[in-house]
């Protein structure tokens, strides 16, 4: 009876490791590389093997602000409508990332919502430790980049919560 309950333990674990999430899901807060400061939650997911990105919860503005800087459309956009007309907070800014191998995902779009620019982008999950660039990971990271051809921009995202989203939306709350 010992060795079935090890067994069934066994099969459990491996059951879980085989359905983890891929490291770079989750809840991250983005960092201004200029400023160092916190700009926005947002929460990476995947969804049918495609990658993408949504602000929970963005930082010194109302969170029902609307991306009216973006353009009506972009191509292979994830959600029909105007984008111009969609809010910041709850829309895939994020999308179409392909996975490339574990925590490491490109081909995909990012859409900065304050602008309207569309750049490829580029996410890679570093464990602490680990490097890119001249960056050496304190915590778990994700290193984003918005590309332009070859040319690749890379901001550190730290670990977030959702204790830290309610407290970014209290802090800067809805206006309508």
């Amino acid at each position: 009876m010992k060795k079935f309950a090890t067994v069934v333990a066994a099969l459990f674990v491996a059951a879980g490791l085989a359905f983890a999430a891929d490291p770079a899901e989750g809840i991250w807060k983005s960092i201004d590389d200029q400023t160092g400061e916190v700009t926005a939650i947002w929460k990476i997911y995947e969804q049918n093997g495609t990658l993408y990105g949504t602000i929970a919860a963005v930082v010194d503005n109302p969170q029902d602000v609307v991306a009216s800087a973006c353009k009506e459309s972009y191509k292979n956009f994830p959600v029909q409508g105007s984008v111009n007309k969609m809010h910041t907070v709850g829309t895939p800014w994020i999308f179409g990332m392909k996975k490339d191998s574990e925590g490491n995902w490109s081909k995909g779009n990012i859409v900065n919502p304050g602008d309207g620019k569309m750049y490829g982008c580029v996410i890679k999950y570093l464990a602490p430790g680990q490097t890119n660039k001249k960056y050496t990971a304190k915590e778990p990271t994700l290193a984003m980049a918005g590309t332009v051809g070859p040319i690749q921009v890379f901001q550190y995202w730290v670990r977030a919560t959702e204790n830290d989203i309610k407290a970014v939306q209290e802090k800067f709350p809805p206006k309508n």
